[in-house]
């Protein structure tokens, strides 16, 4: 019997799966040196509450208090061979399209890419500035600054960056897309390979967060929300759809408080949506759910308390 992957064109020879690059990368420059300057109502973020891409952005978005500077609008979770699609509940304010996929034929007529999620739209020139969740969280993060509630928080401070660029790399490769690679794969052995580094980069990450609050330290940062984004899908989705099940979060001690911890800052509960998450993988995975039932649970308990704030009170006590 023939295996069929979930997305063919991004699947290698040997059953690995090969992510697709990013098509648009343009930036919004603070000083205007781009074609693209920072404004105020130009730009319109379109997302999913289901990709923990997107969630990436959503989450700098509203850490930084862009709300009233940049709109936002939400797609359907579940997605056809046509791509994401807007709902009658949540219509598209801009264009009026049907699918987000005429964002990327409005841009380039010619593209014959995956239409993802987020993408950064240019109202004035009507045409996608970035479908890169990397450069739009730092887009979100630097360039929005004098439209910000709070312009006076950093999540890529310039002493932390060179450390933070190599664990976004690490996490990347072996957790962020690293599940991906897991649950995407049509062969033992990239399946195993894949999903043995998961566990690895897991435990690596236990370890590290056992005397510190977060990742650098006693405040998050964008390292954070980029694991976070999969951390908070693991146990309903990735441990049993992609079969990363070795272990849950729930069984780390630190990792599951620290998920706790960054669940619980002020207006992150509102970007994590179960419901659009598990209906996204799998109703639309059919590749690897062609039942497409949705399972019941886990129940995901996040709101109670986790006892990290002893971590960050001990690390200040040490430099004082």
């Amino acid at each position: 019997m023939a295996v069929k992957a979930q997305f063919p064109d991004e699947q290698a020879a040997d059953g690995s799966f090969k992510r697709q690059e990013d098509a648009f990368r343009d930036w919004v420059t603070a000083d205007g040196s781009s074609v693209y300057p920072a404004e105020t109502g130009r730009y319109h973020l379109y997302v999913s509450l289901a990709c923990p891409w997107a969630c990436r952005t959503i989450i700098a978005r509203k850490l930084k208090g862009l709300e009233n500077a940049i709109g936002m609008t939400v797609v359907d979770p579940i997605r056809d061979a046509r791509g994401w699609r807007f709902t009658a509940s949540e219509p598209d304010p801009i264009n009026g399209w049907a699918f987000l996929s005429e964002a990327y034929f409005a841009t380039d007529p010619g593209y014959r890419g995956r239409a993802t999620v987020p993408i950064l739209w240019d109202k004035k020139h009507g045409r996608i500035v970035s479908n890169s969740d990397d450069d739009i969280l730092r887009m979100f993060e630097s360039e929005f600054d004098a439209f910000a509630a709070h312009p006076e928080l950093d999540l890529y401070p310039p002493e932390l960056r060179a450390g933070i660029d190599e664990l976004n790399g690490v996490l990347y490769e072996t957790f962020n897309n690293g599940v991906y690679r897991a649950g995407f794969a049509t062969a033992q052995a990239p399946y195993e390979r894949a999903a043995l580094r998961v566990f690895e980069t897991l435990d690596m990450m236990e370890a590290r967060l056992e005397n510190q609050r977060y990742l650098f330290g006693s405040q998050p940062v964008e390292t954070d929300w980029r694991f976070f984004v999969t951390l908070v899908r693991f146990d309903p989705v990735y441990y049993g759809h992609f079969k990363c099940n070795l272990r849950r979060i729930v069984d780390y001690a630190n990792l599951y408080g620290y998920l706790r911890d960054l669940y619980q800052i002020e207006g992150i509960a509102e970007t994590v949506d179960f419901d659009h998450i598990k209906r996204h993988y799998y109703i639309t995975q059919s590749e690897i759910n062609p039942t497409k039932i949705v399972p019941i649970g886990p129940v995901m308990e996040l709101t109670s308390p986790h006892g990290r704030e002893r971590l960050s009170s001990s690390a200040e006590a040490q430099h004082v």
